[in-house]
């Protein structure tokens, strides 16, 4: 079917109108898109003129409407052979489908698109029909990126971020979240892509909406950082603020929003912790090991556990992470309950973690702590079980060094203590 006229066009959203509506100024739209615009998004102005309305009256545009109707009956396809698309047309992408003269065409509608976003009161439109052009399209996913379109969405969302922070109106945000879903279609796996969403202006917003967004929003985020996270790009975190990041995974991690998006943020809060200088240090300032030790205690995942024990063995080799350990009461009994019972990683980790809190710097509290839960006798039957030779020398040093100590705890088992002068 050919291209319809233009006043057959919605102005908002640009689309094909269904039920067209006149409003007092005379301009007429799509009732859904302008019922959207004025009573969705509180707004009685009319988005062509921004002219404040008069009224809130829709009235039928009937004429119009029959005129579009007799349109659409003419260009609708006979039942021809000639005119029915093939099997091979119908399950194929229109992308690898259109012409060269096409392809041209819908590469200068994203540049212009591009061009217009900052200034179109029409954003949230506008950047799904550009999502809609570059999904699936790597060539045209590649002229976004050439064209400036990370930029322009950058500005764009750290607009709109700006204007929701000063009580504007919903469709703000929205337009924020629409625009990370734009560039989580991107595969940022380049420099030049990573190094322009690095930019505070991009990173500021992508870190709200991880905070803030809806779930859907959450996800394009968490895409956007994952991508940036796996390019291997040296120390992503150089030119950013690291607090931020931290703080919006950890708070993704705490609510729970989804399996998904939590799984990612422990792999990129383990990308962030290795990579970044100071990245555990600030993480054990933000609450990252009271974070992990309470996902740890309701941990039912192998693949969870196991991240969350390398993320804690990470933090605890910071004097600020083995201090915040000791502090949480709870941090032993979740580690001690991973030994011999989740899986040999699992139990490799516990005991790197445990030796870090009470042989590299001890405190009485974890000393006494690991015999309350069990730990100690735990690491006991670790000495008659395989493990590695590294796992089992750290077992016996533990056991050596703090024996004395937990010797004299009546809730300690009296053939343990038989079992450490045996040891001795």
């Amino acid at each position: 079917m050919e291209e319809p006229p233009h006043l057959f066009l919605c102005p908002i959203s640009m689309e094909l109108m269904d039920d067209p509506v006149t409003v007092s100024t005379g301009v007429t739209y799509d009732r859904r898109s302008i019922e959207q615009w004025i009573f969705g998004y509180g707004r009685p102005t009319c988005p062509a003129t921004m002219q404040p309305l008069a009224n809130l009256d829709l009235t039928p545009n009937h004429t119009l409407k029959r005129v579009i109707g007799s349109w659409l009956d003419r260009g609708s396809p006979s039942t021809s052979a000639s005119s029915s698309p093939s099997p091979s047309s119908l399950s194929s992408p229109a992308h690898e489908l259109a012409t060269p003269l096409a392809r041209m065409l819908e590469a200068e509608r994203l540049r212009s698109a591009l061009a217009d976003l900052e200034e179109t009161p029409f954003k949230v439109t506008a950047l799904k029909n550009m999502g809609a052009r570059m999904a699936g399209d790597v060539a045209m996913q590649c002229e976004f990126v050439s064209s400036g379109g990370i930029q322009a969405v950058a500005r764009v969302m750290a607009q709109a971020l700006a204007e929701s922070a000063a009580g504007g109106d919903f469709s703000a945000f929205t337009a924020c979240e629409e625009a990370a879903a734009v560039l989580a279609l991107l595969p940022l796996a380049d420099a030049a892509s990573v190094s322009f969403v690095l930019e505070p202006e991009c990173m500021r917003p992508v870190m709200a909406l991880l905070q803030r967004g809806s779930a859907e929003a959450r996800l394009h985020a968490m895409d956007i950082v994952t991508k940036i996270s796996n390019a291997g790009a040296g120390d992503w975190t150089a030119g950013i603020e690291v607090d931020d990041v931290l703080k919006s995974l950890l708070e993704l991690l705490s609510d729970e929003v989804s399996t998904r998006l939590s799984s990612r943020a422990l792999d990129v809060l383990l990308d962030v912790v290795e990579r970044s200088r100071n990245g555990p240090a600030k993480a054990v300032e933000v609450g990252a090991v009271h974070v992990l030790v309470e996902l740890l205690a309701d941990a039912d995942d192998r693949h969870d556990a196991e991240r969350i024990l390398l993320l804690l063995k990470r933090l605890c080799k910071c004097p600020e992470g083995r201090l915040a350990f000791a502090e949480n009461d709870l941090s032993v009994a979740a580690v001690a309950k991973t030994m011999l019972r989740v899986s040999q990683l699992a139990t490799q980790l516990a005991v790197k973690v445990l030796w870090l809190v009470s042989v590299v710097a001890p405190s009485e509290k974890v000393l006494e702590d690991m015999v309350v839960t069990g730990a100690v006798a735990k690491l006991l039957g670790l000495l008659h079980v395989e493990t590695p030779p590294a796992t089992k020398q750290k077992t016996v040093r533990m056991v050596r060094i703090n024996g004395e100590f937990w010797r004299q705890y009546a809730c300690f088992p009296t053939d343990l203590k038989d079992y450490l002068r045996l040891l001795n």
